[in-house]
């Protein structure tokens, strides 16, 4: 019960603003539980009235179970338009929480949990939470229908009540044990759900390379695997679930029958009149109700508990660790940041090991070296992707540790080699970066990223939808449009981690145009395997055992570096 107040506590939050819509669900959800507790004793003064021959008080007492229902119907309608509205609104807001929390983890925890965790839970638990609501009114109405039913046999015949009493405390009993067994399997079978869930999102969005690959029987097994454990797990919760409702069924349905005996033992005793047991035999299924509901109000409560708790994980839980930032706001970056004694891994895996170099402002630096070097992790760190595990990042001198989020990335734009495209027009995927972005200043964007006469050639031109991952586009277009976004954000430090290797040869040059004229006036930074690419730059850091090997002009590395004039001469061997 803690849990569930604390679990309360937190989702009363989400229905900010919506106090005049929950006042009025709750007064018409008041007086829908009123109607439902009289309409019972109305219905049983009706079949007394007709046995006893009293026409004219049975047609006044029709009359009001008439008005009753009417007036019912209309209270219920209203209850559930508003209700629809407010479920809307506290859905969205959940989503909307969850999505932003999701978009807060720090990059560690995105690592080490597939996309089905956060899918199932930002789609189904919220989803069950917003239900939840509806459940509970639903499921108390019936409780309260069948309360109603038991005061009209109470107002008939005692023992007959107090027997099904004792039958509605036997079901309620059963029902207990059949929740409680039922949601310590549904607390597994999410799990599972989660782990199927992120394996069929790898399957839809690696399926080209599936196909390339021709390993389409490899994953086909792989997913009859997962499908299949994950069914057995169904199916043996169901099976739980579906022997706990026989079991309550037979015992309510052998309780209840006994019932007539139970009745014709009072009525051969004069305890009980003939219409007084009709009465409480239409009755009896009414009230049998009472335990079914009371097993699905516990069903929605732990379905409501477990949902909240695997959601505000998410949110508050040091389980899934967020981003952290400083508080330190700059309202402009020079572009001047420097790595001090920088050491980080991967999984206790070392990348950079005591890595120093500095960059000033308004240069264009590049990055050489052999794959898997820590080329790409400098760039991650100085986004603030990862934290260092020691030494210090400075931009413009201030520890990137001590500045908040606005002041790193909102003056940071990094271009990868493999950019994600979204399943947006390609106006609107560049509006993601600037949303007030004119269409002049996202044509020269494109026309900076020799971009612009291919999406002229389109039908739709930039209204077309590019698809999930930019599929519509090649890799080089896609590398382009990237490309595009980053100059329309324009920002002081721009990061190019292989941004031109999938370009052709001419418009590699035309993109290396671009940057030059954005040099000076920018940080450039670039990763690139092709030295032509970066031979211009202001200066040069060859990396090499996640450290600085060699830093200085292209010129300059040709005449002290080895290691970098074999790499030079290889390439232009090719």
């Amino acid at each position: 019960m803690q849990e569930f107040k604390k679990n309360i506590k937190h989702v009363k939050g989400y229905f900010k603003g919506q106090g005049f819509k929950v006042a009025l669900v709750i007064i018409l959800t008041a007086l829908i539980f009123g109607l439902r507790v009289v309409t019972p004793i109305i219905s049983a003064k009706i079949i007394v009235g007709i046995t006893n021959s009293l026409f004219e008080q049975v047609i006044i007492i029709a009359i009001v179970l008439w008005g009753t229902e009417v007036v019912w119907n209309i209270i219920w309608y209203f209850q559930r338009k508003i209700y629809q509205k407010l479920y809307t609104s506290v859905f969205n807001s959940i989503q909307q929480d969850v999505g932003k929390h999701i978009l807060r983890l720090n990059n560690e925890t995105l690592d080490n949990n597939s996309s089905g965790v956060f899918i199932q839970r930002l789609t189904g638990d919220t989803s069950n939470i917003a239900n939840a609501v509806e459940d509970f009114i639903n499921h108390i109405s019936d409780v309260f229908t069948s309360v109603g039913t038991l005061i009209a046999m109470f107002i008939v015949s005692i023992p007959c009540a107090i027997y099904s009493v004792i039958v509605l405390i036997i079901g309620v009993i059963i029902s207990y044990f059949r929740v409680k067994i039922f949601n310590e399997g549904d607390r597994k079978l999410r799990k599972v759900n989660e782990k199927t869930t992120g394996f069929i999102g790898e399957l839809v969005r690696g399926a080209r390379d599936i196909k390339m690959l021709n390993s389409e029987d490899s994953f086909l097994k792989e997913l009859d695997k997962k499908v299949t454990y994950n069914n057995i797990e169904r199916y043996k919760l169901k099976m739980v679930k579906t022997k706990w409702w026989a079991t309550q069924m037979i015992t309510l349905d052998t309780l209840g029958d006994f019932m007539i005996i139970f009745m014709i033992i009072l009525i051969m005793n004069d305890k009980l009149t003939i219409t007084a047991a009709l009465i409480i035999h239409n009755y009896q299924n009414i009230v049998s109700g009472f335990s079914d509901g009371v097993g699905y109000l516990l069903e929605t409560y732990k379905d409501f508990n477990l949902s909240c708790t695997r959601i505000f994980n998410i949110i508050e839980s040091d389980e899934f660790k967020k981003e952290e930032f400083g508080t330190k706001h700059l309202k402009s970056v020079e572009g001047n940041f420097e790595f001090k004694n920088v050491t980080f891994g991967y999984n206790k895996q070392k990348v950079l090991k005591n890595l120093s170099f500095k960059v000033d402002a308004n240069t264009t630096v590049g990055f050489v070296g052999k794959s898997g070097e820590g080329k790409s992790t400098i760039f991650s760190l100085l986004c603030k992707m990862y934290d260092v595990d020691k030494g210090e990042i400075l931009i413009d001198g201030n520890n990137i540790n001590d500045l908040d989020k606005d002041s790193i990335r909102g003056n940071i734009t990094i271009i990868s080699q493999d950019p994600y495209i979204f399943n947006l027009s390609i106006k609107d995927n560049l509006k993601l970066v600037k949303s007030n972005a004119t269409f002049k200043e996202i044509k020269e964007a494109c026309k900076m990223a020799c971009l612009d006469d291919f999406i002229e050639s389109l039908p739709d031109k930039y209204n077309t939808i590019v698809g999930e991952g930019g599929v519509n586009l090649s890799g080089g277009q896609r590398q382009r449009l990237a490309i595009a976004r980053a100059f329309l954000q324009k920002t002081e430090i721009i990061l190019f981690d292989e941004a031109t290797s999938a370009l052709d040869n001419e418009t590699q040059l035309s993109i290396q145009k671009a940057i030059a004229n954005l040099q000076k006036d920018y940080t450039i930074l670039i990763i690139a395997h092709r030295l032509s690419t970066i031979k211009n730059c202001d200066k040069i850091l060859l990396i090499s055992d996640g450290k600085v090997e060699a830093e200085g002009s292209h010129e300059q590395l040709l005449k002290k570096s080895k290691t970098y004039r074999e790499l030079y001469e290889s390439e232009i061997k090719k």
